[in-house]
């Protein structure tokens, strides 16, 4: 069997990265993508390799030579590399191509070896490699039968994101014949070329191929294995990700914050968001107004406002809405100078963007605290900022000692800051709430923050509000904050959120019962104890093993995301830690993948 790679294109869209050098010569982790596609080939029965060049095609040459791991290479000049497409690259390759069986795939991919075993030793002659359609994914997409049979080559013009449940996209790689090269691949090849041109695309010779009744060409759709195709720099990004090395994998995704919904695979415990909500009708909702919120400006702060106290039961001039909640705690922190204790280990956006923060360490082994350290705290310093329930560790503060506090701090003119972004998953949370317009008339030194991302599931939406009784403050805050901070699909949701009460409190039910579970499944394993909670996360004591051991240990072994906390503020390098809770399926993988662990470490 031969191997046919056309690598004459330029590359264009990768910019720095192929100003000297054609595609097939970037680098992902040190090594190039030719490389690790002959590297691959090199393990198999492959008579040799063409290799069709335009582009630099003197470096790939002089890079690669005539062999490699003994097995030959032949060039083949695509002259006019930067006025054709790959059709043009396959036929002038047409000649050799019917010589052998042959194996065809883009010099831009990278892919897991598997693929090739797989390919080589499956029964049918004519095959393409596809997998799944997911939304990274970008070019031509195929429709098959259960016969395995490709029935549709579907072309980015022709693509309907309504059907992309049905949709398989071809991987670039695939497995031909002799015979069907020589009697029905070439010819039409021929055919195409002379009529259409030489600025098309091979695939579009497939697409007619598969209008025979002959139906020669099957797909093997991929059960997981890795692969990824680098057309630009992002590509590069997200293939430097998904092919890391198992020392630098966590490393690599921690530092991107988010956007894992490139990641397929990976399952994350670091992040809280509810799990239940929005559910499909609210869903359902957005994506019918979805096309004219795109369109559409959405409305200044005072209309985000009235839409906000609508949904908390407060005045408007009492809340202001932001991009997130850190948006806010950033704009207030410009506003509060005083000095202000703050307990630690806590969510450590506070002390960073404030001024005058006096972080008090708890030295008990749960960091828990009560009404009276409050009071305490408060004693030595202007004010408090208290986030409840805290996190990374559950500890909640109950509504009823919350009034009292709230009196206490009037009584001494102190400031008091709450962070609720979690009390709707403690017991009684959606009662335990001071976002309304008697507490916070209670007293003007009272500030309430919440994040809306976190517990009603919308964390790409973006959305936070603040409220408080001190009118100039609020309105000081709005006019701090741009005139369009919050996008039209934030918008809406205020405007819909209202007819979902009932929906969300049975998701935030759901959360606390999951919670209990994984609880009482984490006290079982001898690497973890766990800490009573009453957010949607467990902080966990590590034993036997470090943290951050066991957070590798999760990525590389099972693509679980969860969050270190040892270098955290108050933890003094101790090894715990916090792990969210989502839904009962992905919990259970987490507890499984834990029990493994322990099976191996014990």
């Amino acid at each position: 069997m031969q191997v046919l790679i056309p690598a004459a294109g330029m590359g264009n869209r990768l910019g720095k990265y192929t100003n000297d050098k054609t595609k097939c010569m970037v680098s992902v982790h040190e090594v190039t993508l030719i490389e690790r596609c002959l590297n691959i080939l090199s393990k198999y029965n492959i008579s040799r390799i063409i290799l069709v060049v335009g582009y630099q095609k003197e470096n790939l040459k002089k890079f690669l030579g005539n062999q490699y791991n003994e097995i030959e290479i032949i060039y083949i000049d695509n002259d006019i590399y930067d006025k054709t497409n790959n059709i043009y690259s396959i036929y002038l390759a047409k000649d050799e191509l019917i010589k052998d069986d042959t194996i065809l795939l883009e010099s831009d991919l990278i892919f897991e070896e598997k693929i090739i075993e797989n390919l080589i030793s499956n029964q049918f002659p004519n095959i393409a490699v596809v997998d799944k359609y997911q939304p990274w994914m970008d070019g031509t997409v195929v429709e098959i039968n259960n016969n395995f049979d490709i029935v549709n080559f579907v072309p980015k013009k022709d693509f309907e994101f309504n059907k992309s449940d049905l949709y398989y996209k071809t991987v670039n790689i695939y497995k031909f014949s002799k015979e069907f090269l020589e009697n029905t691949y070439v010819p039409f090849l021929e055919a195409y070329s002379k009529a259409l041109g030489q600025n098309e695309y091979y695939e579009q010779v497939l697409r007619v191929i598969t209008l025979l009744e002959t139906q020669e060409l099957k797909a093997l759709p991929l059960q997981g294995e890795k692969w990824y195709e680098i057309d630009d720099a992002q590509d590069l990004d997200n293939a430097n990700v998904i092919f890391a090395p198992e020392k630098e994998k966590l490393s690599l995704l921690s530092r991107r914050y988010g956007g894992y919904w490139r990641y397929s695979d990976i399952i994350d415990f670091c992040y809280l968001v509810n799990p239940y909500f929005p559910n499909k009708t609210f869903m359902g909702e957005m994506k019918n107004s979805f096309d004219t919120l795109v369109r559409e400006y959405p409305s200044g702060a005072n209309v985000q406002s009235l839409l906000a106290a609508k949904m908390f039961k407060c005045n408007p001039d009492q809340i202001a809405v932001g991009n997130g909640a850190a948006e806010l705690i950033d704009t207030l922190a410009q506003y509060k100078n005083e000095k202000l204790g703050l307990f630690i280990p806590t969510f450590e956006e506070y002390s960073s963007r404030f001024k005058s923060v006096t972080l008090k360490k708890l030295n008990n082994s749960n960091f828990s605290y009560n009404k009276n350290d409050i009071i305490n705290l408060a004693q030595e310093n202007d004010g408090v900022i208290l986030i409840n329930p805290d996190n990374p560790s559950g500890n909640f503060i109950p509504y009823k000692d919350l009034l009292e506090l709230i009196n206490w701090f009037k009584i001494n003119k102190k400031t008091f800051i709450v962070d609720e972004s979690f009390v709707d998953f403690a017991e009684n949370g959606l009662n335990s709430t001071l976002m309304k317009e008697e507490i916070l008339n209670m007293y003007s030194g009272l500030i309430v923050i919440k994040s809306i991302s976190k517990s009603y599931g919308v964390p790409g939406i973006r959305l936070g509000v603040i409220a408080s009784s001190n009118i100039e403050l609020i309105s000081a805050i709005k006019k701090s904050i741009p005139v369009w901070n919050i996008n039209s699909l934030g918008e809406f949701f205020f405007q819909i959120i209202g007819k979902y009460e009932k929906i969300y409190s049975s998701a935030c039910n759901q959360i606390i019962a999951e919670r209990n579970s994984l609880f009482t499944a984490l006290e079982k394993n001898k690497l973890l104890t766990p800490i009573n909670s009453q957010a949607n996360y467990i902080l966990c004591k590590v034993n036997l093993i470090s943290s951050s051991m066991l957070i590798e240990m999760l990525c590389n072994g099972y693509n679980i995301l969860a969050k270190d906390c040892s270098e955290k503020k108050g933890f003094d390098g101790q090894s715990y830690v916090r792990l969210a809770v989502r839904n009962t399926i992905d919990n259970q993988y987490l507890i499984d993948s834990l029990l493994d662990i322990e099976s191996k470490v014990v």
